[in-house]
């Protein structure tokens, strides 16, 4: 435990930014994004960009909350199942 802690400490653990490795699959969509988006962009008159990015960025925004609250919630969870599995019950 103590070493999570130190390297929490020291900032080498960033539940925010490290990621685990990208999958076959996730890598294929993700190229299918970037293609449909790019042929999206290129259709796009001025105005139509600036509103495309403006709902990007409101996007980005709100994913990130979502995965925050997810993170926070899954710890949380986390953190119950360790404390009703480290603590006695009433019937030991």
């Amino acid at each position: 435990m103590k070493k999570i802690l130190e390297e929490l400490w020291y900032g080498n653990v960033c539940p925010g930014t490290d990621r685990q490795k990208l999958t076959k699959e996730t890598k294929e969509l993700m190229g299918y994004i970037a293609d449909h988006y790019d042929n999206l962009w290129a259709t796009l008159t001025d105005k139509q960009k600036e509103i495309l990015e403006k709902f990007n960025d409101c996007y980005a925004e709100l994913t990130e909350i979502n995965e925050r609250e997810i993170f926070v919630y899954a710890f949380r969870l986390g953190a119950k199942i360790m404390l009703e599995v480290m603590l006695p019950t009433a019937e030991e």
